[in-house]
């Protein structure tokens, strides 16, 4: 997948519909009876680079701070939903154990991944900083977590939602009516190719999770360190 040209659709897109009034509002972000929780494997950015996309955020803040804003302990890439959020999902009824194998298998000869964070694109619920990867192993590693996983026997919910194949990481979420559209398309519009840093994945966390990532949910699992 060429994701400069995914990305740019996912864009091209979304801005009609936010003019339009036709965005998304998500409406469990406040819930108090949200129970939806699943596991992931993902990739936290450097501290270097979560300090720059707050450095955005506080930019899109002041046109709309009702919006709902990652902070810098949940800002994330995921490289696979193992279990996809759900009502229900209990973390004792599954032997970790054998996910953490099933993982460790599927990352044998895969090596370090750099990921750049260039530009923003946007979506009709979220707005997002777009990842490039150079090389294929983070292609190759959900490649193998899909065959491994699917032979495995064990609770997955893989590309259930969708088949996930970028390295984006959400980082606003829409949940009441944006405010002055326009001054947030215009500005979007400036940081469309904003260089927001470039770090070296060296290891992949799988963690128990609500729908958000939000830190006082999360419990990691397991570290899976990746060769140089």
């Amino acid at each position: 997948m060429n994701l400069s040209t995914h990305y740019n659709k996912i864009y091209e897109e979304a801005i009609p519909k936010i003019r339009e009034d036709k965005y998304q509002l998500d409406d469990q972000i406040d819930s108090l009876s949200d129970n939806r929780f699943g596991i992931t494997l993902l990739i936290r950015p450097t501290i270097e680079i979560k300090n720059i996309i707050q450095q955005f955020l506080e930019v899109i803040r002041a046109i709309d701070p009702e919006q709902y804003y990652y902070p810098n302990s949940d800002l994330h890439i995921t490289v696979m939903s193992i279990v996809s959020c759900y009502t229900g999902f209990d973390l004792s009824n599954i032997s970790v154990s054998e996910y953490v194998h099933c993982i460790e298998k599927s990352l044998v000869g895969i090596n370090t991944i750099e990921i750049n964070f260039k530009g923003i694109t946007v979506s009709p619920s979220a707005i997002m900083i777009q990842g490039f990867v150079n090389t294929s192993s983070l292609d190759d590693s959900r490649n193998n977590l899909r065959d491994n996983f699917k032979n495995s026997g064990l609770e997955e919910s893989i590309d259930k939602r969708y088949s996930i194949s970028t390295a984006h990481s959400t980082v606003v979420r829409f949940r009441k009516e944006i405010r002055n559209k326009e001054l947030l398309i215009e500005t979007l519009g400036k940081y469309r190719d904003f260089d927001f840093g470039k770090f070296t994945v060296e290891k992949f966390d799988l963690v128990y999770n609500d729908w958000y990532q939000r830190e006082k949910f999360v419990q990691q699992l397991h570290q899976f360190k990746l060769k140089n």
